[in-house]
């Protein structure tokens, strides 16, 4: 039983923290680009040793014998270097589990999502243009050449022209009603393989996707000595997102995952100001619902309650 196997590491004090090596098993998402530093092996270390008191305290309270897990946080601060860090670890003291990328279940597949975002940008900007009396032909040939450029959601343009305030500020609330919501992502195909998780499903078929139309498939996973499933992913917190035992949130602010993300050369023009409108929406609401982790890790490694969150957010 699982709840056994916890309380026996408690007891025995025996969890076993096992050398790590270039070849532990990752995620599921097909191209992911997974780097394992020392930074992470730390803070996989502070988590794994507050998860186990923590589950073997909710198997015991409510007869679980299978978990979901979620490492969420905002793009490239080491969700996946994680979550596949505590899955090894599980494995490596006689839990199967088994690392999921949340990233494999977006409405549409990535090169159109990146679109559609850009769409609705564009479009709410506009017309918020034409409800606050400031477009023009003239104003818009000026923001069709920031358009064709990829210009065109940075602030720095208000100076020479503002009515671009008013453009900014409708796109990124139109943004700010697409970014984590059903809209975007299919939270109803994820709880549906956690019913499954949790019924007993030995084979479960999970989503495969790159970025471009042809890059959609499904495989069969074998989940019949999996008792944790680990899902990392940004809205692994979401308000839309039901069926998670345990969230966990790894900090950062936008900055912070901008250079992560610079770093792994995750897609192309991390820098620009899109995207670090688009990270900082789902940096805020990363936020908004922080107070649902039951496990808050700070960017040095520190486990944080909710309250020092706050302190440290400066709320």
């Amino acid at each position: 039983m699982l709840q056994e196997k916890l309380e026996k590491i408690l007891e025995e004090n025996c969890l076993t923290m096992p050398e790590i090596t270039e070849d532990i098993p990752h995620g599921d998402m097909p191209g992911d680009k997974v780097e394992i530093g020392e930074d992470h092996i730390k803070k996989a270390n502070v988590i794994i040793k507050a998860l186990i008191p923590m589950m073997a305290k909710q198997a015991k309270e409510e007869n679980k014998e299978k978990f979901v897990l979620t490492v969420c946080g905002g793009s490239g601060v080491g969700k996946s270097e994680i979550a596949s860090l505590l899955s090894y670890y599980f494995n490596e003291n006689g839990i199967g589990s088994y690392t999921m990328s949340g990233d494999n279940y977006p409405v549409r597949i990535p090169m159109y999502n990146d679109a559609e975002r850009l769409r609705i940008f564009r479009y709410c900007g506009q017309q918020q243009m034409l409800a606050d009396g400031v477009y023009s032909e003239e104003n818009f040939k000026v923001l069709h050449e920031f358009m064709k450029n990829g210009d065109d959601a940075n602030k720095n343009h208000i100076a020479d022209y503002p009515w671009m305030e008013s453009y900014i500020k409708g796109g990124r609330k139109g943004l700010e009603g697409y970014l984590g919501t059903t809209n975007e992502t299919n939270f109803a195909e994820v709880e549906g393989i956690l019913t499954k998780f949790k019924a007993g499903d030995e084979k479960i078929f999970l989503k495969r996707m790159g970025r471009e139309d042809t890059e959609l498939w499904y495989s069969e996973v074998d989940f019949s000595d999996i008792q944790v499933l680990i899902i990392e992913w940004t809205h692994g917190n979401n308000d839309s997102f039901k069926g998670v035992d345990i969230p966990v949130l790894l900090n950062s602010t936008p900055e912070e995952t901008l250079a992560h993300r610079k770093a792994r050369n995750r897609d192309g023009a991390t820098d620009s100001p899109f995207t670090t409108m688009v990270l900082e929406i789902e940096q805020e609401l990363l936020k908004s619902q922080a107070h649902k982790a039951k496990i808050i890790i700070s960017k040095s490694g520190e486990l944080w309650d909710f309250e020092e969150f706050k302190a440290h957010m400066g709320e």
